[in-house]
């Protein structure tokens, strides 16, 4: 197991409101009773480690144990009450505090969490973005973030990569945090005033109950790609997982990519207003219709130019990434924002002609200098972010295009030929090394990577190097004026997972450090 004490905080308002335990019993559908009379909440938790006196400690069943066994140290430190279920309650017979029982502690999270911070669906709150998809979400949100830093707007952002509040920037846990610590980090963000709130919601955050509680202004869909096959049966079931964040329950509007498939399906089936985005260079079907369109106009090294055009208007501007799946997902987090109210010639002086000033981290990140090879570091990990992104590397290289990549342990094991296939066929040479392990042994998680590579090009120049900062190293010797390395996978992460320790890691340095070794220039 990691330590806990490793891990970013959990992010709570400094002074959160005060709910009498007897709302929450009645909440809860469960009669009064006179030991709640008196008690008070302050907040919710899931974990003894992040408990605060004052709280209500939710305890669930896990994989290997009940969280009612830890109850009695969630009590020491001061939990108000324990909400369980009936095996839970049965391990805590005789305990200090109320316990309340519910048939699904976890289903009942969100609800809960809402009530006592105050931010349910009636909640007077920010706007409340929303991004869901494959890939793309971390840069959707960051690009929205951007613009609307850019009018003056203070934000509030959940990402893959990090949470911001009012300009404070802190690592993320998960790509969407428990519902507890959600409606806590609004809570948070609401009492410094923020004027808007950008999150990114996963598939397993909507099947797990993580934003419930919650009602969003504006959802938007990127794309449907090859992944977490471990947590779906198959691509229908992790398509109708995310297809849950388009309905009235949940949002208000939706903006969807109709670049795939998914997306038309998406759109065609949601309850609530739908506006549509398409990219003709990247669509699977370039003909079909929708609401706006994003024109690929010119791809340098250093960013992506795009007209976007619909109904409101037309505007031409940049992307400071490459690749028009970029550009993409920059035409969706525009028009998410006119959705969300912001006005069309507002986003106009701010954009049009101009570069997009946003910060995307560890997506297709240059590390390199003006001479030499050009080095990117990408946080992708499924066989369409590798595609999407050596495609876009490849666009804007003279020479050769080498791949650095490995694979994560404990996840989708479905995805690693397909992802050594992809990087085969993207690349001139590619060089398979290690990213998080976690249980698995690294040597097995390599040879399934190599093994999809050489079965989709049997000629393919591949290099198996360990650990990844000597593959990076490796990379770059083979390098020469004017190729291109993508290093995919590390990202915005500043670990590495193995055997559940979080170890930690500099891909940025061990980047950088490979091409001063090697001659090249860096930036300052």
């Amino acid at each position: 197991m990691q330590n806990p004490s490793a891990l970013p905080p959990v992010l709570r308002p400094s002074d959160p409101p005060t709910v009498p335990l007897v709302d929450v019993a009645a909440h809860l559908g469960i009669a009064a009773r006179d030991d709640l009379d008196g008690v008070f909440a302050r907040g919710v938790t899931l974990a003894t480690a992040d408990l605060r006196a004052g709280e209500l400690f939710v305890a669930v069943r896990g994989v290997h144990r009940h969280g009612a066994e830890f109850a009695p140290d969630a009590i020491a430190k001061g939990a108000v009450a324990v909400v369980t279920d009936a095996d839970g309650a049965a391990l805590l017979a005789g305990a200090d505090v109320p316990v309340l029982v519910v048939d699904d502690p976890r289903a009942v999270l969100g609800d809960l969490s809402a009530l006592v911070y105050g931010t349910g669906a009636d909640a007077a709150l920010p706007p409340l973005l929303a991004v869901t998809g494959t890939n793309g979400k971390t840069s959707v949100t960051h690009l929205m973030e951007g613009m609307l830093q850019g009018l003056g707007v203070v934000t509030g952002l959940s990402s893959t990569a990090e949470r911001h509040i009012a300009g404070e920037v802190i690592p993320s846990r998960l790509t969407t945090p428990e519902a507890s610590e959600m409606h806590a980090l609004i809570g948070l963000m609401r009492e410094r005033n923020v004027d808007a709130i950008l999150v990114e919601v996963s598939a397993q955050a909507l099947t797990r109950h993580r934003v419930d509680g919650l009602h969003f202004d504006v959802a938007g869909f990127t794309n449907l790609s090859h992944d977490h096959l471990d947590d779906y049966r198959d691509m229908a079931e992790y398509l109708a997982a995310k297809a849950a964040l388009f309905t009235s329950a949940r949002a208000r509007r939706a903006v969807i990519c109709v670049d795939q498939p998914s997306g038309v399906e998406i759109a065609a089936t949601a309850d609530i207003p739908v506006t549509t985005v398409v990219t003709p260079a990247i669509a699977d079907d370039p003909s079909v219709s929708a609401d706006w369109t994003v024109e690929i106009v010119s791809e340098t090294p250093t960013g992506t130019t795009f007209t976007l055009a619909g109904p409101a208007g037309r505007l031409t501007t940049t992307v400071p990434v490459i690749g028009p799946h970029m550009a993409s997902n920059a035409g969706l987090a525009i028009v998410m924002l006119l959705e969300a109210g912001w006005q069309w010639s507002a986003l106009v002086d701010l954009i049009d002609g101009e570069r997009i000033d946003a910060h995307l981290p560890g997506r297709i990140q240059r590390l390199s200098g003006g001479r030499g090879p050009a080095l990117y570091l990408d946080f992708g990990h499924s066989p369409d972010a590798f595609a999407k992104t050596l495609d876009a590397v490849r666009r804007v290289t003279p020479g050769r295009v080498i791949m650095v990549c490995g694979a994560n342990g404990d996840r989708d094991t479905t995805k690693r030929a397909d992802m050594g296939a992809a990087a085969a066929l993207g690349s001139d040479i590619l060089v398979v090394t290690d990213q998080h392990p976690r249980s698995e042994d690294p040597a097995t998680i390599r040879r399934a990577l190599i093994d999809g590579a050489r079965a989709s090009r049997p000629d393919a120049v591949i290099h198996e190097v360990t650990p990844p900062e000597d593959a990076i190293a490796a990379a770059v010797s083979l390098a020469g004026d004017g190729d291109a390395i993508l290093w995919a996978g590390p990202g915005h992460q500043h670990y590495r997972e193995i055997a559940g320790i979080r170890t930690p890691f500099d891909a940025v340095g061990a980047a950088q450090d490979a091409l001063r070794r090697g001659g090249w220039p860096v930036p300052d």
